[in-house]
């Protein structure tokens, strides 16, 4: 019990503090992205089953107990599961349960309600099977709101990808940093020794200060997806998931790519800003505030670039499809990303129809950002594209209410984990542009709508 009581404290503090202690003790990890069915009946006692869904794949991968047939009803296979939830200090009698005549799935059930409730959409499941039991446990599980800063430290940590939904990973890979390329890696650390030693560090310093552009960065980043998925262009009336491909280039490649220029400046001004004193004691206490500037603005300046090349990555779908459009137009003191085809129709909303023109915003997060667009109302439709699967049912709702069409990658549209299947107001990509534009508003096309789909 005083080992409970000390986590619980801890938990009061960073519950990544928590994770990092429960995965050191671990042998192996369980990773997943909470889909409603996960979370819902916390909030809606009765209507599912209390539990979790083991997918068929981790349930048969021996990472949880074997599940053995009941005498009475063998088409239900079970296994007990003794749990403990570090945010609780709770052990749970949990068990797995596997009805085979409804399906693959095992549900994982006697949990904590108390830590579902009121989720995010997307939040993470992370749990480990102990080297040693506690209190008979060989589980631990911790959940993580979506939209928490250690959500944030948690897919940063594992680079988990657009695309992830579950899997088993090593605690290995969680506790220390994922090193992005080792040779390119080795090859920095030595520059930078070398640099030290033939006392150029400031010459080195100099020529990886400025990091490339954001439109340099896009670019770079739809030159590896056009490579991966043997692509040429990003019409977007040539493609089954423009939204897919969108996100794949934003969060995927062009994170990757980021990252390794991202480490080049910074590990250089680490070391410029800590070779200033004699011993390392020192360089840490006396550079604090130098340390802290150059983590500050990395911090700041990921979150810049993210935007940014979300509005660059949508504007090269909108020009490879030919749909006519400004960036950027000052109306009425807002300034949405796009207007379509110009500011010129839209400021004319007495002398044309609805459907001659739309507004498109762009927002990689929405939280309460969305709101602002509310305020651009022309006399025409407003979309608001995002790669955000955290938003709730809540906002969904209040945006519908404000007439506001969420458009959305078609993964995330019919994903499980994000709460888009269901509104009425929330479209994919393809929907946008096959639909709302090529169907609806021809206008905006400057070439023959009449080209395949």
């Amino acid at each position: 019990m005083e080992e409970i009581t000390l986590f619980q404290n801890v938990a009061e503090e960073s519950e990544w503090q928590l994770v990092e202690h429960w995965v050191s003790r671990s042998n192996k990890l369980f990773l997943k992205k909470l889909s409603r069915n996960d979370t819902s009946w916390a909030d809606d006692k009765g209507k599912h089953q209390a539990g979790i869904y083991i997918p068929r794949l981790i349930r048969e991968s021996g990472y949880f107990p074997s599940l053995s047939a009941r005498q009475d009803k063998p088409h239900i296979f079970q296994a007990s599961c003794v749990t403990f939830w570090p945010q609780t200090g709770e052990h749970k009698n949990s068990g797995m349960r596997h009805y085979s005549n409804k399906g693959p799935e095992t549900h994982l059930t006697v949990i904590p309600s108390e830590l579902f409730k009121g989720l995010s959409p997307a939040s993470w499941l992370i749990g480990g099977r102990l080297k040693e039991p506690v209190a008979e446990a060989m589980y631990w599980f911790i959940v993580i709101d979506s939209t928490s800063q250690d959500a944030e430290i948690l897919e940063t940590s594992l680079d988990i990808d657009s695309d992830f939904h579950h899997e088993i990973i090593e605690p290995s890979a969680l506790l220390s940093a994922r090193a992005l390329d080792r040779d390119a890696s080795a090859e920095l650390i030595e520059q930078i020794n070398a640099a030290v030693r033939q006392g150029t560090l400031h010459k080195l310093l100099a020529s990886v200060a400025t990091l490339p552009s954001p439109s340099k960065l896009a670019e770079e980043a739809q030159a590896a997806y056009f490579k991966t998925d043997k692509l040429g262009s990003l019409d977007p009336f040539q493609m089954d998931a423009p939204g897919d491909a969108v996100m794949r280039i934003s969060r995927d490649h062009e994170y990757q790519i980021f990252k390794r220029y991202e480490l080049r400046r910074r590990a250089v001004e680490v070391i410029s800003a800590l070779i200033q004193h004699s011993d390392l004691t020192t360089s840490v206490v006396r550079g604090f505030a130098d340390l802290d500037r150059i983590f500050l603005s990395a911090s700041q300046q990921r979150k810049t670039r993210a935007g940014r090349s979300f509005e660059y990555h949508l504007a090269a779908l909108l020009k490879a499809g030919k749909v006519r459009f400004e960036e950027q137009a000052i109306l009425g003191g807002r300034r949405p990303d796009f207007v379509l085809p110009d500011k010129r129709s839209i400021q004319q909303k007495n002398a044309r129809d609805y459907n001659d023109a739309a507004i498109l915003s762009a927002k990689t997060t929405l939280r309460e950002r969305w709101k602002q667009v509310t305020h651009e109302r022309f006399n025409c439709a407003i979309f608001l594209a995002t790669v955000d699967d955290r938003v709730s049912t809540q906002a969904l709702d209040e945006m519908q209410a404000a007439d506001i069409a969420l458009v959305v990658p078609e993964s995330l549209k019919t994903s499980k984990e994000a709460a888009y299947s269901k509104h009425p107001n929330v479209i994919s990509f393809r929907d946008f542009f096959q639909n709302e534009v090529k169907h609806k508003r021809p206008a905006l096309l400057a070439v023959d709508i009449k080209r395949s789909s």
